[in-house]
């Protein structure tokens, strides 16, 4: 099923497409993804969990920046995590924040983020991430996507 999602992923206009890494947008998406969560510890209500979800998709989105990776349709760009070497325990955490987000956002549910931990703990491990991604890493990367 995972590789017949991407392979359709692929083949959509705003879909997943391999583009030249791209650092300088690597580092924007890095930069808001911290402004994102500063703003969630901050306030209150759906937006404390609409930015918490742009908090982690933006800092996820760094890596496909720096891999060289678009894509303009989130549920697409994260079955690309695994990747990346994100658990199962992520890759659930950021699928469900993404529903919640869309239902808070667009469907006006009263869902809470509960605790900016989680949000904090995956922006710090795509940081990580980001800082082991070498050359030979993100070829691997590129070549498996090649081959969906």
């Amino acid at each position: 099923m995972k590789k017949d999602k991407l392979r359709w992923c692929l083949k959509q206009k705003k879909g997943i497409s391999l583009i030249s890494s791209k650092s300088h947008l690597s580092e924007s998406y890095l930069k808001e993804s911290d402004e994102c969560l500063r703003v969630c510890c901050e306030i209150e209500g759906n937006w404390k969990l609409i930015t918490g979800y742009y908090a982690c998709y933006n800092a996820f989105y760094s890596l496909l920046m720096k891999t060289g990776v678009k894509c303009e349709i989130h549920e697409c760009s994260i079955e690309l995590m695994d990747l990346f070497g994100f658990s199962d325990e992520e890759i659930d955490f950021l699928k469900q924040l993404k529903n919640n987000r869309i239902q808070v956002q667009y469907y006006l549910k009263d869902i809470s983020l509960g605790s900016e931990k989680e949000v904090k703990d995956f922006v710090l491990r795509c940081k990580e991430i980001l800082e082991g991604l070498d050359s030979k890493k993100i070829e691997e990367i590129r070549e498996r996507i090649k081959n969906f």
